[in-house]
């Protein structure tokens, strides 16, 4: 019997900066948490493996020196960090009370920055800590007014601006719980998520700005104010400067400026570790969203040690990431205020027509230090020929990219048209835990197309079908021991029993987030795609993110998006769907070309039946790849049950792939009767 060879560890696409990862707070909390919290086996504060190791094995351990390393200031303490390990239901440091506002805000430098407003036009504000202390104590003195306590459901309809930001804080420091939705989404996609909270005040912009256009919300404001029939009060912010009508609606209206003047002094109210801080909803994409519901003390742990430790931000650095308020980065990037940086607001296009290298523009006059976006940005710049390098980008040290699975194509060309020796910091994570499962840290080093390593605490592995751990194979991602951001609980889900299923219905008491990945034995991890999606041609599975990263690195092609479709007669379709470059028409020599591409490039097995154009591939409105539900309409599900057309950026493009999938059905059973109208 011969010993296999194990597969020899790939050199890094950029190895850590020894001095860098020396001097990072995740190597400072590997020395703190070895002569302070027992984790002896950390020898070398740079170990990542080791730290992460220690960080999943003695989860108390570790989750008591992310309290005790960022100084948590309890109104009382905890009696034990995890009372019961056990998912769902895990209870997390029981006793304790405290509130995420208080931290959001002990740590800010008074006279410097703490928020930075920005828009697509150039235009700029900075509002000081002293500032955004005195505006959060306004807004919760009004909101106290309002009859706001404990508990009550405040809602946003709002551009991501610093009225966002305040808006939350102000809500938190009372106990009372915040959501928030983007204005790009109707009033009536708003309402389907609000009406569920039955909240107490609403408060909303008079609009917001995108690709040169000044969008009016007011009557979509007041349309959606309307559809609420709990609320007790409107708060109206002026963001255009537009004129709110005279005519309004029966509940009373507090104008912005009124609630966010006054002479208050701030009083945060502590919660129990557990309490609702947020409800974040899914992408709604079948039914209503779902709302997920997560609490601050979990929040406030997670974040700390996501953008404390992996992100390396702290006093003195400055966080632009592009998002919209109802994505779960939003909730990242106010979460950088935890960590005493600058946190960046964005109204806007990420790449105006008039001015598409304007992020880029912004992050040099401002000095960002870490900035976010995600692979079709990098991806659509690098075509567009933009040239990033252009303006003075180095006081950037890390770029995250998350929403999707970032191409090793992207690493090269991030090196040569950013900077050299930047880190690429590719995430994947989800709204579930308001945060991510895997990504990099300074400590870490960067391989092209792959995550670094998971994250801290996060205990993931990859499950094949027999519920097995696998390396260097293909599997579903699993989290077998708990996280405290894992969710409370499901809005108006009274049994548990749909949180169940979503997250626990596959394997007993083990976390099932239905992504396929592979965790190498190297100590990286490569998403392939959602698990749902997966290309199965004749038994042998393919991620469809493995497809996509082929494609979409053609300079012909904007965006792919491949289906695997079964179909009634056993037979199994997979199509190819492809928006070509601007210019550029899909003939036969570009389909050879991707033909060939896929070929040789991910798997011959899995070379697409059908190559075909398509104005545009439809997403969530968090920028995901709708897979399942367009198979599903090409496999004639009626709209309906697939999808909620609110969810998805572009409506129309559900009637056309539902028009694709009929067309071929009548073209393969020319005798069939079609329906009658």
């Amino acid at each position: 019997m011969t010993t296999p060879h194990p597969t020899p560890r790939p050199e890094p696409f950029l190895p850590p900066d020894p001095k860098t990862a020396a001097g990072s707070r995740i190597a400072d909390f590997a020395r703190w948490a070895a002569r302070h919290q027992g984790a002896e086996t950390i020898q070398d504060p740079t170990d990542y493996r080791a730290l992460h190791h220690w960080s999943v094995t003695d989860l108390e351990g570790f989750w008591a020196a992310v309290w005790q390393y960022f100084d948590i200031d309890a109104a009382t303490p905890y009696q034990r960090v995890l009372a019961e390990e056990t998912m769902p239901g895990a209870r997390w440091f029981p006793g304790a009370t405290l509130n995420y506002a208080h931290h959001a805000l002990r740590n800010l430098h008074l006279d410097a920055p703490a928020i930075t407003a920005l828009d697509e036009t150039g235009a700029d504000y900075e509002i000081t800590g002293r500032q955004l202390r005195a505006q959060v104590a306004s807004v919760a003195a009004t909101l106290r007014g309002l009859g706001v306590g404990q508990g009550d459901r405040v809602v946003g309809y709002l551009p991501n601006t610093p009225h966002a930001v305040i808006a939350f804080l102000a809500t938190a420091s009372l106990g009372a719980v915040w959501s928030v939705c983007g204005q790009d989404y109707a009033p009536k996609a708003a309402a389907d998520r609000f009406t569920q909270l039955e909240p107490t005040v609403l408060i909303t912009a008079d609009g917001y700005l995108f690709n040169g256009t000044r969008h009016d919300r007011r009557a979509a404001s007041l349309e959606l104010a309307d559809a609420l029939p709990t609320l007790r009060a409107t708060m109206l912010v002026d963001h255009l400067g537009l004129t709110w009508p005279e005519t309004r609606h029966t509940n009373l209206t507090v104008p912005w400026d009124d609630a966010a003047t006054r002479t208050e002094y701030l009083t945060i109210t502590p919660v129990p570790f557990d309490h609702p801080l947020w409800i974040v909803f899914s992408s709604g994409t079948t039914g209503l969203p779902k709302g997920i519901v997560h609490g601050h003390g979990g929040v406030l742990l997670e974040h700390l040690k996501t953008l404390g430790l992996h992100s390396d931000l702290g006093p003195g650095d400055r966080l632009l990431w592009y998002t919209t308020t109802h994505w779960m980065m939003w909730n990242l990037v106010v979460s950088t205020l935890l960590t005493g940086a600058t946190t960046c607001t964005y109204d806007g296009s990420p790449a105006p027509v008039t001015r598409p290298d304007i992020l880029w523009e912004l992050a040099a006059r401002h000095k960002v230090t870490v900035f976010g976006t995600s692979p079709q940005y990098l991806l659509a710049t690098a075509k567009l020929g933009i040239e990033p390098s252009a303006h003075d980008l180095s006081a950037i040290r890390a770029i995250g990219s998350t929403g999707s699975t970032l191409p090793a194509s992207a690493y090269p060309w991030v090196r040569d048209h950013v900077g050299a020796g930047i880190q690429l910091a590719s995430t994947s994570g989800g709204t579930d835990i308001v945060s991510a499962f895997a990504g990099s840290a300074p400590t870490t080093p960067v391989w092209a197309g792959e995550l670094s390593a998971p994250n801290l605490g996060v205990a993931l592995a990859a499950y094949d079908s027999a519920g097995r751990a696998v390396v260097d194979q293909v599997g579903e991602l699993v989290v077998t021991r708990p996280m405290p951001s894992m969710p409370l609980y499901f809005w108006n889900d009274a049994d548990g029993s749909r949180y169940r299923d979503t997250y626990f219905g596959a394997y007993p008491d083990v976390w099932r987030h239905g992504d396929w990945i592979t965790l190498t034995s190297h100590g990286s991890v490569i998403v392939h795609g959602r698990s749902d999606a997966t290309l199965n041609r004749n038994g042998v599975r393919l991620g469809s993110a493995d497809i996509h990263d082929i494609v979409e690195r053609l300079p012909e092609v904007t965006e792919a998006l491949v289906i695997g479709a079964e179909e009634p007669d056993g037979g199994y379709w997979m199509p190819l769907f492809v928006v070509p470059a601007p210019g550029v028409t899909l003939d036969d020599a570009l389909r050879e070309k991707i033909r060939d591409a896929i070929r040789t490039g991910a798997s011959p097995r899995h070379v697409p039946d059908e190559i075909l154009a398509v104005p545009a591939i439809p997403h969530t409105r968090t920028g995901k790849k709708l897979e399942v539900p367009v198979k599903r309409l090409l496999q004639g599900a009626p709209a309906e049950q697939v999808l909620n057309p609110s969810a998805v950026d572009n409506p129309d493009l559900v009637a056309y792939f539902a028009g694709l999938g009929a067309e071929r059905r009548q073209a393969r059973h020319p005798h069939t009767v079609k329906d009658a109208p």
